[in-house]
């Protein structure tokens, strides 16, 4: 819970309402990748918003196979 209660309130509100089990670290580490390259937080949500579709979509294939219709090469990284 400590970790949590580190995440800026971007990023708390963010994991709040996340699809997947994140955990706080792992968002943070994501979030900072992404804001170093963009230095803009929306921007650096958004790489967070993708990374989370994509890993879905992969959970998806696994799941029902390829021709699921959400595959991984559906999403931009």
């Amino acid at each position: 819970m400590q970790e949590y209660d580190k995440l800026s309130p971007e990023l708390r509100a963010w994991i709040s309402s996340a699809i997947l089990p994140w955990r706080p670290r792992s968002v943070q580490r994501v979030f900072d990748k992404a804001f170093a390259r963009t230095r803009n937080t929306a921007s650096a949500l958004l790489e967070l918003d993708r990374l989370q579709e994509r890993r879905v979509a992969e959970d998806g294939v696994k799941v029902w196979g390829k021709n699921y219709p959400m595959g991984p090469d559906q999403f931009e990284v």
